[in-house]
Protein backbone atom coordinates (compact mmCIF):
# COMPACT_ATOMS: atom_id res chain seq x y z
CA UNK A 1 0.00 0.00 0.00
CA UNK A 2 1.37 3.33 -1.15
CA UNK A 3 1.83 5.61 1.75
CA UNK A 4 -1.24 8.05 2.55
CA UNK A 5 -1.29 10.84 5.09
CA UNK A 6 -1.45 9.21 8.18
CA UNK A 7 0.66 6.48 9.02
CA UNK A 8 -1.76 4.67 11.75
CA UNK A 9 -3.20 1.05 11.41
CA UNK A 10 -6.52 -0.20 13.61
CA UNK A 11 -5.84 -3.72 14.54
CA UNK A 12 -9.60 -5.78 15.68
CA UNK A 13 -8.88 -8.24 18.39
CA UNK A 14 -5.43 -7.42 19.11
CA UNK A 15 -4.42 -8.76 22.20
CA UNK A 16 -5.40 -12.40 20.98
CA UNK A 17 -3.87 -14.80 19.78
CA UNK A 18 -3.45 -13.95 16.01
CA UNK A 19 -3.89 -10.15 16.64
CA UNK A 20 -0.90 -9.52 19.21
CA UNK A 21 1.46 -11.75 16.67
CA UNK A 22 0.49 -9.52 13.95
CA UNK A 23 0.27 -6.25 16.25
CA UNK A 24 4.23 -7.55 17.52
CA UNK A 25 5.15 -8.67 13.15
CA UNK A 26 4.01 -4.80 12.82
CA UNK A 27 5.60 -3.26 14.99
CA UNK A 28 8.83 -4.84 14.42
CA UNK A 29 8.36 -3.91 11.54
CA UNK A 30 8.39 -0.30 11.78
CA UNK A 31 5.05 0.26 9.62
CA UNK A 32 3.72 2.71 11.77
CA UNK A 33 1.44 3.34 14.77
CA UNK A 34 -0.87 0.49 16.02
CA UNK A 35 -4.34 1.38 17.32
CA UNK A 36 -5.29 -1.58 18.97
CA UNK A 37 -9.31 -2.05 20.16
CA UNK A 38 -9.68 -5.33 22.00
CA UNK A 39 -12.53 -6.24 24.25
CA UNK A 40 -10.39 -8.66 26.99
CA UNK A 41 -12.54 -11.56 27.34
CA UNK A 42 -11.31 -14.04 28.07
CA UNK A 43 -8.79 -15.30 24.98
CA UNK A 44 -7.78 -11.61 24.55
CA UNK A 45 -4.86 -11.39 26.82
CA UNK A 46 -2.96 -8.21 28.03
CA UNK A 47 -0.08 -10.19 28.73
CA UNK A 48 0.70 -10.75 25.02
CA UNK A 49 1.60 -6.86 24.76
CA UNK A 50 3.43 -6.50 27.82
CA UNK A 51 6.41 -6.02 25.62
CA UNK A 52 4.91 -3.12 23.81
CA UNK A 53 4.07 -1.13 26.85
CA UNK A 54 6.48 1.55 26.74
CA UNK A 55 6.40 1.63 22.58
CA UNK A 56 4.92 4.57 21.57
CA UNK A 57 3.53 3.44 18.48
CA UNK A 58 1.28 0.94 20.31
CA UNK A 59 -2.01 2.40 21.58
CA UNK A 60 -3.94 0.21 23.30
CA UNK A 61 -8.26 1.02 23.93
CA UNK A 62 -10.20 -1.37 25.85
CA UNK A 63 -13.76 -1.93 23.57
CA UNK A 64 -16.13 -3.62 21.63
CA UNK A 65 -16.03 -3.93 17.63
CA UNK A 66 -20.20 -3.29 18.67
CA UNK A 67 -19.63 0.02 19.87
CA UNK A 68 -20.07 1.91 17.13
CA UNK A 69 -19.69 5.32 19.35
CA UNK A 70 -15.98 4.36 20.26
CA UNK A 71 -15.18 3.20 17.07
CA UNK A 72 -15.96 6.29 15.32
CA UNK A 73 -13.84 7.94 18.44
CA UNK A 74 -10.87 6.23 17.11
CA UNK A 75 -11.35 6.35 13.77
CA UNK A 76 -12.00 10.15 13.71
CA UNK A 77 -8.91 10.54 16.00
CA UNK A 78 -6.30 8.40 14.86
CA UNK A 79 -7.38 8.48 10.68
CA UNK A 80 -5.88 5.21 10.32
CA UNK A 81 -5.35 4.07 6.23
CA UNK A 82 -6.23 0.63 7.31
CA UNK A 83 -8.73 -1.70 9.20
CA UNK A 84 -7.41 -4.50 10.26
CA UNK A 85 -10.05 -7.41 11.39
CA UNK A 86 -8.97 -9.77 14.23
CA UNK A 87 -11.79 -9.61 16.68
CA UNK A 88 -13.76 -13.02 16.43
CA UNK A 89 -14.94 -15.77 18.76
CA UNK A 90 -13.04 -18.60 17.45
CA UNK A 91 -13.27 -21.59 18.66
CA UNK A 92 -15.68 -24.36 17.43
CA UNK A 93 -16.10 -26.09 20.81
CA UNK A 94 -17.70 -22.77 22.51
CA UNK A 95 -19.86 -22.11 19.54
CA UNK A 96 -21.45 -25.73 19.93
CA UNK A 97 -21.76 -25.02 23.67
CA UNK A 98 -22.97 -21.28 23.69
CA UNK A 99 -23.50 -19.52 20.23
CA UNK A 100 -24.95 -16.76 20.59
CA UNK A 101 -21.75 -14.93 21.46
CA UNK A 102 -20.57 -16.08 17.94
CA UNK A 103 -23.54 -14.48 16.44
CA UNK A 104 -22.68 -10.81 18.32
CA UNK A 105 -19.69 -10.83 17.83
CA UNK A 106 -18.57 -12.11 14.44
CA UNK A 107 -21.61 -10.94 12.84
CA UNK A 108 -23.10 -7.92 14.26
CA UNK A 109 -20.02 -7.22 15.92
CA UNK A 110 -18.63 -6.87 11.81
CA UNK A 111 -21.45 -5.73 10.83
CA UNK A 112 -20.91 -2.63 13.12
CA UNK A 113 -17.24 -1.75 12.52
CA UNK A 114 -17.77 -2.17 8.44
CA UNK A 115 -20.66 0.63 8.72
CA UNK A 116 -18.46 2.48 10.88
CA UNK A 117 -15.43 2.28 8.44
CA UNK A 118 -17.86 2.93 5.77
CA UNK A 119 -18.79 6.36 6.81
CA UNK A 120 -15.11 7.47 8.17
CA UNK A 121 -14.34 6.25 4.13
CA UNK A 122 -16.44 8.68 2.48
CA UNK A 123 -15.35 11.58 4.95
CA UNK A 124 -11.67 10.99 3.76
CA UNK A 125 -10.04 12.95 0.92
CA UNK A 126 -9.74 11.51 -2.76
CA UNK A 127 -6.07 10.80 -1.90
CA UNK A 128 -6.85 9.23 1.20
CA UNK A 129 -9.90 7.67 0.42
CA UNK A 130 -7.95 5.69 -2.95
CA UNK A 131 -5.73 3.82 -0.13
CA UNK A 132 -7.84 2.97 2.49
CA UNK A 133 -8.09 -0.65 3.02
CA UNK A 134 -10.45 -2.68 5.44
CA UNK A 135 -8.67 -6.08 5.76
CA UNK A 136 -11.16 -9.12 7.36
CA UNK A 137 -9.30 -12.04 8.55
CA UNK A 138 -11.56 -14.88 7.82
CA UNK A 139 -10.75 -18.92 8.06
CA UNK A 140 -10.79 -21.98 6.10
CA UNK A 141 -13.78 -23.70 8.15
CA UNK A 142 -16.17 -21.58 6.11
CA UNK A 143 -15.63 -23.58 3.22
CA UNK A 144 -16.97 -27.06 5.21
CA UNK A 145 -15.28 -30.09 4.87
CA UNK A 146 -13.45 -32.17 2.41
CA UNK A 147 -12.80 -35.71 2.03
CA UNK A 148 -9.40 -37.49 2.28
CA UNK A 149 -9.34 -37.85 -1.98
CA UNK A 150 -10.54 -34.08 -2.89
CA UNK A 151 -8.46 -31.26 -3.70
CA UNK A 152 -7.62 -28.35 -0.91
CA UNK A 153 -10.12 -25.51 -1.02
CA UNK A 154 -9.47 -22.53 -3.56
CA UNK A 155 -11.18 -19.25 -3.59
CA UNK A 156 -13.99 -20.57 -5.79
CA UNK A 157 -15.23 -23.11 -3.50
CA UNK A 158 -18.65 -22.70 -2.37
CA UNK A 159 -19.03 -21.51 1.17
CA UNK A 160 -20.78 -24.58 3.41
CA UNK A 161 -19.92 -23.88 6.90
CA UNK A 162 -20.95 -26.91 9.36
CA UNK A 163 -20.57 -25.18 13.10
CA UNK A 164 -22.38 -22.22 14.83
CA UNK A 165 -18.56 -20.94 14.66
CA UNK A 166 -17.87 -21.07 11.14
CA UNK A 167 -21.35 -20.73 10.47
CA UNK A 168 -20.79 -16.67 11.70
CA UNK A 169 -17.28 -16.16 10.24
CA UNK A 170 -19.41 -16.94 6.27
CA UNK A 171 -21.90 -14.79 7.44
CA UNK A 172 -19.31 -12.00 8.50
CA UNK A 173 -17.24 -12.61 4.79
CA UNK A 174 -20.59 -12.39 3.22
CA UNK A 175 -20.88 -8.61 5.09
CA UNK A 176 -17.42 -7.70 3.93
CA UNK A 177 -18.31 -8.77 0.63
CA UNK A 178 -21.82 -7.05 0.15
CA UNK A 179 -19.74 -3.66 1.33
CA UNK A 180 -17.51 -3.52 -1.46
CA UNK A 181 -20.13 -5.22 -3.89
CA UNK A 182 -22.64 -2.02 -2.83
CA UNK A 183 -20.65 0.49 -1.25
CA UNK A 184 -16.89 0.31 -3.15
CA UNK A 185 -15.41 0.08 0.60
CA UNK A 186 -11.86 -1.03 -0.09
CA UNK A 187 -11.98 -4.59 0.89
CA UNK A 188 -9.89 -7.30 1.17
CA UNK A 189 -10.30 -11.01 2.95
CA UNK A 190 -8.00 -13.32 3.84
CA UNK A 191 -9.01 -17.27 4.95
CA UNK A 192 -6.49 -18.88 6.49
CA UNK A 193 -5.86 -22.72 7.65
CA UNK A 194 -5.19 -24.48 11.30
CA UNK A 195 -2.59 -21.72 13.03
CA UNK A 196 -0.43 -22.44 15.75
CA UNK A 197 2.53 -20.53 17.85
CA UNK A 198 3.17 -18.07 20.63
CA UNK A 199 -0.06 -16.58 22.56
CA UNK A 200 -2.33 -18.98 21.39
CA UNK A 201 -5.01 -20.05 24.24
CA UNK A 202 -4.59 -23.23 25.73
CA UNK A 203 -8.33 -24.81 24.40
CA UNK A 204 -6.64 -24.62 21.03
CA UNK A 205 -5.10 -28.44 20.03
CA UNK A 206 -1.47 -27.61 20.16
CA UNK A 207 -1.31 -25.36 23.62
CA UNK A 208 -3.41 -28.01 25.05
CA UNK A 209 -1.78 -30.90 24.26
CA UNK A 210 1.22 -28.88 25.90
CA UNK A 211 -0.07 -27.62 28.96
CA UNK A 212 -2.09 -30.88 29.88
CA UNK A 213 1.08 -32.68 28.91
CA UNK A 214 3.49 -30.58 31.72
CA UNK A 215 0.60 -31.07 34.25
CA UNK A 216 0.36 -35.07 34.00
CA UNK A 217 -3.67 -34.52 32.90
CA UNK A 218 -5.18 -36.89 29.76
CA UNK A 219 -4.37 -35.42 26.85
CA UNK A 220 -8.46 -35.86 24.68
CA UNK A 221 -8.64 -37.09 21.53
CA UNK A 222 -12.07 -36.85 19.55
CA UNK A 223 -12.82 -39.73 17.89
CA UNK A 224 -10.39 -41.59 16.11
CA UNK A 225 -7.62 -38.91 16.18
CA UNK A 226 -7.54 -39.06 11.58
CA UNK A 227 -9.16 -35.53 11.77
CA UNK A 228 -6.96 -33.68 8.86
CA UNK A 229 -5.96 -29.72 9.46
CA UNK A 230 -3.73 -28.17 7.24
CA UNK A 231 -1.46 -26.20 9.77
CA UNK A 232 0.51 -22.77 9.14
CA UNK A 233 2.93 -20.93 11.61
CA UNK A 234 1.47 -17.96 13.02
CA UNK A 235 4.43 -15.77 11.66
CA UNK A 236 3.92 -16.62 8.02
CA UNK A 237 0.50 -15.79 8.75
CA UNK A 238 1.40 -12.54 9.76
CA UNK A 239 3.90 -12.12 7.38
CA UNK A 240 0.78 -13.04 4.53
CA UNK A 241 -1.30 -10.44 5.95
CA UNK A 242 0.81 -7.69 5.49
CA UNK A 243 1.82 -8.76 1.78
CA UNK A 244 -2.28 -8.77 1.48
CA UNK A 245 -2.53 -5.74 2.93
CA UNK A 246 0.35 -3.81 1.08
CA UNK A 247 -0.74 -5.55 -2.85
CA UNK A 248 -3.45 -7.08 -2.51
CA UNK A 249 -6.25 -5.98 -4.90
CA UNK A 250 -9.14 -4.58 -3.53
CA UNK A 251 -12.84 -6.89 -3.15
CA UNK A 252 -10.03 -10.04 -3.37
CA UNK A 253 -10.22 -12.61 -1.20
CA UNK A 254 -6.52 -14.84 -0.59
CA UNK A 255 -6.58 -18.49 0.82
CA UNK A 256 -3.43 -18.77 3.25
CA UNK A 257 -2.03 -22.05 4.42
CA UNK A 258 0.92 -23.61 5.37
CA UNK A 259 0.57 -26.73 3.00
CA UNK A 260 1.09 -28.99 5.60
CA UNK A 261 -1.85 -31.44 6.83
CA UNK A 262 -1.51 -33.98 9.76
CA UNK A 263 -4.45 -35.36 11.42
CA UNK A 264 -4.95 -34.46 14.47
CA UNK A 265 -3.09 -37.66 16.58
CA UNK A 266 -0.37 -37.05 14.68
CA UNK A 267 0.16 -34.03 15.58
CA UNK A 268 -0.26 -34.83 19.15
CA UNK A 269 2.51 -37.48 18.81
CA UNK A 270 4.82 -35.27 17.59
CA UNK A 271 3.99 -32.67 20.28
CA UNK A 272 4.45 -35.76 23.23
CA UNK A 273 7.47 -36.83 21.41
CA UNK A 274 9.16 -32.81 21.64
CA UNK A 275 8.25 -33.06 24.99
CA UNK A 276 9.83 -36.57 25.63
CA UNK A 277 13.03 -35.07 24.59
CA UNK A 278 13.07 -31.23 26.14
CA UNK A 279 11.81 -32.66 29.73
CA UNK A 280 14.02 -35.92 30.08
CA UNK A 281 13.05 -36.33 33.87
CA UNK A 282 9.16 -35.33 33.26
CA UNK A 283 7.64 -38.21 35.49
CA UNK A 284 5.26 -37.82 33.02
CA UNK A 285 7.17 -39.13 30.39
CA UNK A 286 6.36 -41.09 27.74
CA UNK A 287 4.17 -38.28 27.39
CA UNK A 288 2.08 -40.04 24.67
CA UNK A 289 0.63 -42.06 27.23
CA UNK A 290 -1.95 -39.86 28.84
CA UNK A 291 -3.62 -39.97 25.78
CA UNK A 292 -7.52 -40.56 25.90
CA UNK A 293 -10.04 -41.11 23.58
CA UNK A 294 -12.95 -39.37 24.08
CA UNK A 295 -16.65 -39.20 22.11
CA UNK A 296 -16.65 -37.24 18.90
CA UNK A 297 -17.71 -33.59 19.08
CA UNK A 298 -20.72 -32.98 17.16
CA UNK A 299 -20.44 -32.50 13.41
CA UNK A 300 -16.62 -32.56 13.67
CA UNK A 301 -15.62 -31.51 9.87
CA UNK A 302 -13.35 -34.78 9.14
CA UNK A 303 -10.94 -32.72 6.70
CA UNK A 304 -9.77 -28.97 5.59
CA UNK A 305 -6.95 -27.82 3.39
CA UNK A 306 -6.23 -24.69 1.98
CA UNK A 307 -4.95 -24.26 -1.81
CA UNK A 308 -2.84 -20.60 -1.59
CA UNK A 309 -1.36 -21.06 -5.10
CA UNK A 310 -3.43 -17.48 -5.55
CA UNK A 311 -1.33 -15.39 -3.01
CA UNK A 312 1.57 -16.84 -3.93
CA UNK A 313 1.20 -16.84 -7.95
CA UNK A 314 -0.01 -13.13 -7.19
CA UNK A 315 2.06 -11.62 -4.39
CA UNK A 316 5.11 -13.81 -4.14
CA UNK A 317 4.11 -15.17 -0.29
CA UNK A 318 5.39 -18.26 0.55
CA UNK A 319 5.39 -19.84 4.56
CA UNK A 320 9.06 -20.07 5.66
CA UNK A 321 8.38 -22.54 8.19
CA UNK A 322 7.63 -26.61 7.73
CA UNK A 323 5.74 -27.82 10.75
CA UNK A 324 8.78 -29.65 12.04
CA UNK A 325 10.49 -26.05 12.16
CA UNK A 326 7.38 -24.13 13.32
CA UNK A 327 6.27 -26.94 16.09
CA UNK A 328 9.78 -27.28 17.63
CA UNK A 329 9.42 -22.81 18.07
CA UNK A 330 6.24 -23.00 19.37
CA UNK A 331 6.94 -25.84 22.15
CA UNK A 332 10.33 -24.05 23.23
CA UNK A 333 8.35 -20.91 23.08
CA UNK A 334 5.52 -22.50 25.69
CA UNK A 335 8.55 -23.91 27.68
CA UNK A 336 10.26 -20.53 28.20
CA UNK A 337 6.48 -19.17 29.07
CA UNK A 338 4.90 -21.77 31.16
CA UNK A 339 4.18 -18.51 33.92
CA UNK A 340 1.71 -16.94 30.89
CA UNK A 341 0.08 -20.22 30.73
CA UNK A 342 -0.54 -20.77 34.09
CA UNK A 343 -1.73 -17.46 35.05
CA UNK A 344 -4.81 -17.93 32.23
CA UNK A 345 -5.22 -22.02 32.71
CA UNK A 346 -7.37 -21.23 35.71
CA UNK A 347 -11.01 -20.36 36.81
CA UNK A 348 -12.98 -19.71 33.90
CA UNK A 349 -11.20 -21.78 31.56
CA UNK A 350 -11.09 -25.10 33.99
CA UNK A 351 -14.72 -25.06 34.39
CA UNK A 352 -14.95 -24.85 30.35
CA UNK A 353 -12.17 -27.79 30.37
CA UNK A 354 -14.22 -29.78 33.05
CA UNK A 355 -17.79 -29.10 30.79
CA UNK A 356 -16.44 -29.69 27.36
CA UNK A 357 -13.95 -33.10 27.77
CA UNK A 358 -15.74 -34.08 31.08
CA UNK A 359 -19.07 -35.00 30.57
CA UNK A 360 -17.61 -37.04 27.21
CA UNK A 361 -17.44 -40.15 28.43
CA UNK A 362 -13.76 -42.39 27.20
CA UNK A 363 -14.25 -44.62 24.79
Amino acid sequence: MKNSTTSSVLVTGGAGFIGSNFVHHWLRKKQGTVINLDKLTYAGNPDNLISLAANPDHVFVHGDIGDRHLTRDILNRYRPRAVINFAAESHVDRSILGPDAFIQTNVVGTFHLLEEARAYWTRLASDQKEHFRFHHISTDEVYGSLEEDEPPFSEENRYAPNSPYSASKASADHLVRAAWKTYGLPVLTTNCSNNYGPFQFPEKLIPLIIHNALNGEKIPVYGDGGNIRDWLYVGDHCRAISTVLARGRTGEVYNIGGNQEKTNLEIIQTVCSILDEACPDSPWKPHASLISYVQDRPGHDRRYAIDSNKIKTELGWRPEESFATGIRKTVAWYLENRDWTAKITSGQYRDWVKKNYGERDDE
